[in-house]
């Protein structure tokens, strides 16, 4: 199997966006005269987006009859701060490099909105050099569904045969396994305590971004590279 694509998901895989994700939750709570949650009682519900950090914060769900003025008024906020202090995740931005010199093609994938997602990479100046950026809005269905991940492959030109996403939660091994493609888990991203890996069955984890490159070593070589070597 010649690994040429690699997805990646956003929050809590390819960049660290609790910082500003949870500043705008503790905001929110200040207004309603809450007190702050702290960064590491945050950390694990980042991952859920608006509707699981409107849960920890209030003790609401979407069924909830004000969840829907909570949602729209935690983003205008999130909005307000939002890269403030988000950053690539230490030793990304040297995977990023690694992946295109050997030739390999990467995207990313979420299910943050695409009015969220879009200024947040360009900001971080990586829009660009994404083959493909796919949002929450994207498609009619999200993760874990198949089809954000088929989306990518097909807008990558490259067959999920060769595909390989990293993230962070169940639901995107749950995505990678349905599209066909490995699923690496992110150990360094948004897990809980209670959260277990290895029950969710995936191809491999790694506890820092560098060790994509270990185990992507260990795979043949993309195909194009293997060629212009032959």
């Amino acid at each position: 199997m010649n690994l040429n694509l690699v997805l990646f998901d956003l929050d809590g895989t390819l960049m660290d966006t609790a910082p500003d994700m949870g500043a705008a939750l503790n905001e929110l709570r200040a207004e309603h005269n809450l007190p702050p949650l702290t960064a590491d009682r945050i950390r694990p519900w980042v991952s859920h987006g608006a509707m699981g950090l409107l849960k920890l914060g209030f003790g609401i769900q979407p069924q909830d009859a004000r969840f829907s003025e909570m949602r729209t008024r935690y983003l205008a906020l999130y909005e307000a701060r939002l890269t403030r202090e988000t950053h690539l995740f230490h030793g990304m931005p040297e995977v990023l490099d690694a992946l295109e010199r050997q030739g390999r093609t990467w995207g990313i994938v979420t299910n943050k909105p695409g009015w969220l997602t879009e200024p947040l990479l360009e900001a971080c100046g990586v829009r660009s050099r994404a083959a493909c950026v796919v949002s929450g809005d994207t498609l009619a269905r999200r993760k874990p569904h198949p089809d954000p991940l088929l989306h990518a492959a097909g807008l990558c030109g490259l067959p999920v045969s060769q595909g390989v996403y990293v993230g962070d939660a169940e639901r995107d091994v749950q995505s990678a396994h349905a599209a066909g493609m490995l699923a690496v888990v992110a150990l360094y991203g948004y897990l809980g305590e209670e959260e277990r890996p290895d029950v969710w069955k995936p191809d491999h984890s790694i506890k820092h971004p560098s060790e994509l490159l270990d185990w992507l070593a260990t795979q043949p070589a993309p195909r194009a590279a293997a060629e212009a070597g032959a």
